[in-house]
């Protein structure tokens, strides 16, 4: 049995990994101060801080007695709001993660894994798009990310002090417990929310730019390999699916899986830090793991769909 401690572990792939963690026996502390997750996704007997991610006494209490690994996925996650309040979005993704360094080295914490974004890339000149190519972020949101996984992977590099990091670059996450009353928590859930509400579906730019959708049981998985992988020590990978989807293809499958077959669409302009295109090389993480994604977005969809009509 391990001990864990998962910042933002109320939240949607939180909340996921922690069951996952706990149904295998390890104990699990969470840190989340609840403005997007919810307290009812920790299951009991988790022990629960409720907190800002970047208050130092909290993070404290959170790691009292020790812990074998903390895994911070923790942060602000909308591009939308990283642009109407970048202060907010600095301390949450880059102040937050130098207080999670910080406290881990304090406790003298052996691991930490860090949920890093896809967003990092920006507009990649290569679609699949590898751990190599060069990382040049097209909204605050991706250069605060970017920031807070260099200092994750410059701390694991210190010969000062031992701790083993690894950065996972998370492409666009769906699943069961993603928030359909937030505007801001992702594009399939968005679409599921306002279908399921009756309200039309707004579609960016033309509806050809693509994502990378990997269902969040596979990005668990993912997670849980790492953590129990030192030889992942220092690497950076991508999670993903390695599929693109078209976004006018995704309004198209929310839709038939929900049985509307007409249903208003709305098209406006494209949003800033939109990119025209996103898949994951995952070929890096599959040879170092052997994890692979495994699940298709037409059975992940049909997931999501029910868990949401629930």
């Amino acid at each position: 049995m391990s001990t864990v401690v998962v910042t933002g572990g109320a939240g949607f792939i939180g909340s996921h990994l922690v069951d996952a963690l706990a149904a295998r026996g390890d104990d699990v502390v969470v840190l989340d101060d609840l403005s997007t997750g919810v307290r009812e996704n920790v299951a009991e007997g988790v022990r629960f801080v409720r907190s800002d991610v970047a208050d130092a006494q909290s993070l404290d209490e959170a790691l009292e007695g020790g812990a074998d690994a903390v895994v911070h996925i923790a942060g602000q996650a909308s591009i939308a709001h990283s642009f109407a309040h970048p202060e907010r979005d600095l301390r949450a993704n880059v102040s937050g993660t130098l207080a999670v360094i910080d406290a881990c080295l304090r406790a003298e914490v052996p691991r930490l894994v860090y949920a890093s974004s896809m967003t990092v890339y920006g507009e990649p000149a290569t679609v699949p798009t590898s751990e190599s190519e060069p990382c040049r972020p097209v909204s605050y949101y991706g250069v605060t990310k970017y920031a807070a996984e260099r200092y994750v992977q410059i701390a694991g590099e210190r010969t000062d002090v031992d701790l083993s990091v690894t950065s996972l670059r998370m492409f666009n996450v769906y699943g069961e417990r993603q928030r359909v009353d937030n505007p801001y928590q992702g594009v399939l859930a968005i679409f599921i929310g306002n279908a399921l509400r009756g309200e039309p579906l707004t579609i960016h730019s033309d509806g050809r730019q693509t994502r990378d959708f990997v269902y969040v049981g596979d990005v668990v998985d993912a997670w849980l390999r790492v953590l129990d992988d030192d030889a992942t020590r220092g690497r950076v990978y991508n999670v993903g699916s390695g599929r693109e989807t078209s976004i006018d293809e995704l309004a198209g499958a929310v839709l038939s899986g929900l049985g509307l077959d007409r249903h208003s669409i709305a098209h406006g302009p494209a949003q800033l830090g939109d990119l025209r295109r996103s898949g994951a090389d995952v070929r890096a993480l599959e040879r170092a793991t052997g994890w692979e994604p495994k699940t298709s977005l037409a059975e992940g969809l049909a997931k999501t769909l029910a868990w949401a009509r629930r």
